[in-house]
């Protein structure tokens, strides 16, 4: 009998699975919102319904203007995992859930080392009312961040850049 897949790592599959559909071509994540064993909401990364994607038009701004991972966003075509699994969803559907997040390098496909939500997602997850965040390390490893950290420990009063 085959050991069956524990419920973080299940949710983390899927994550990854919706990652697949993402547009950037630097880093492509999903995102799946849980509650009481039920998916909620999912998102991956891809620009604004009927504007062209990065994939698209074959160019990223920011990688061409050489800006670091977890700065510079709003220069971004895209709109994040974590932002459209949170569109999708209603607040009262997602207070004291979990969002689940999985990404890849768009290039190798090899996981994000050291991932975690931007400055702006964070903020939307905080407001959104969800309790912790799963984010992959590797197909079986993962972090678990209590959303409350976030707020208690705010990287914004300290100027503190990318992540």
């Amino acid at each position: 009998m085959r050991e069956r897949r524990d419920k973080v790592n299940y949710y983390l599959d899927l994550a990854e699975t919706v990652a697949q559909r993402g547009t950037c071509l630097r880093r492509n994540y999903g995102a799946v919102i849980v509650k009481n064993d039920e998916v909620i909401s999912t998102g991956y990364v891809g620009a604004p319904r009927g504007r062209k994607n990065c994939s698209d038009i074959g160019v990223c701004i920011r990688e061409e203007m050489n800006i670091p991972r977890g700065e510079r966003y709003e220069l971004c075509r895209s709109v994040h995992a974590e932002a459209n699994a949170i569109i999708s969803a209603s607040r009262d559907k997602m207070i004291g859930a979990s969002i689940y997040l999985a990404g890849t390098d768009a290039k190798t496909g090899e996981y994000i080392p050291n991932s975690n939500s931007c400055s702006m997602c964070k903020r939307m997850i905080i407001n959104a009312g969800i309790e912790n965040v799963y984010v992959r390390d590797d197909k079986n490893n993962y972090r678990k961040i209590e959303v409350r950290e976030w707020i208690e420990n705010d990287e914004s009063l300290a100027g503190q850049k990318g992540y």
